[in-house]
């Protein structure tokens, strides 16, 4: 009887499959290109803040900015600390075509300024009282003045058109916030006067009032309602 040989492999020796399959690996793997590392794109750095390292402390929120911005800001124009030159009464003064018009009066508290000085002012509140205002008057007792007056803010232009006497013009913003102050107005001007803040009234008083008596931009006065 003839016996057939089984033939087993030794696991020591590799068999020619493998040996092909090796190959074919070793051929893909010399054909391949290796791809410079400067032409890569550069990955962005990525930071995972929702998971925090185990046994940290969460990181903070990140601070929103602040808004540096001036809330409640008003506009003033500031009283230099240096007086401005005196201006002279009116030499001459044109002739009153229809005399004096009667007006209502209040009075002014400068609560604000030392002593809280007071005076007692003619209330111009229409368009004609306003247009018409001190023109062609030679004088204004000492503690006197006229107040013009508007339901709104807004810039306010004044020039001295016929007026004989020279005078501070004080802005006023409605709540009675002094916006800006001009002093030594001279007289018979036509010069366009005002300051560039909004204001709903503007106080006429005599020339070198304001500051003898110490009332300055930003201080707040009272108006007695009428």
């Amino acid at each position: 009887m003839t016996t057939r040989r089984q033939s087993v492999p030794n696991p020591a020796r590799p068999t020619l499959s493998r040996l092909a399959l090796g190959l074919v690996l070793a051929v893909a793997a010399c054909g391949k290109n290796e791809e410079p590392a400067g032409s890569r794109p550069a990955k962005a750095a990525t930071i995972d803040v929702a998971s925090p390292a185990p046994g940290s402390a969460p990181a903070p929120p990140p601070e929103r900015p602040r808004d540096t911005r001036p809330t409640g800001a008003r506009c003033v124009l500031p009283t230099p600390d240096s007086p401005t030159p005196k201006a002279e009464r009116a030499r001459t003064c044109p002739r009153d075509p229809s005399g004096n018009p009667e007006l209502g009066r209040t009075t002014i508290s400068f609560v604000e300024a030392p002593g809280s000085p007071k005076i007692e002012v003619e209330l111009a509140k229409t368009p004609s009282d306003r247009e018409r205002g001190l023109m062609y008057r030679t004088g204004m007792p000492d503690d006197s003045g006229m107040l013009f007056s508007w339901p709104e803010e807004s810039v306010r232009t004044f020039w001295m058109h016929n007026t004989c006497i020279p005078l501070d013009m004080l802005f006023l913003a409605k709540d009675g916030t002094i916006v800006g102050i001009l002093e030594q107005v001279p007289t018979l001007n036509d010069d366009p006067r005002s300051v560039p803040c909004p204001a709903a009234h503007v106080l006429e008083l005599n020339a070198g009032w304001a500051r003898a008596r110490g009332v300055k931009a930003g201080q707040r006065l009272e108006i007695e309602p009428r």
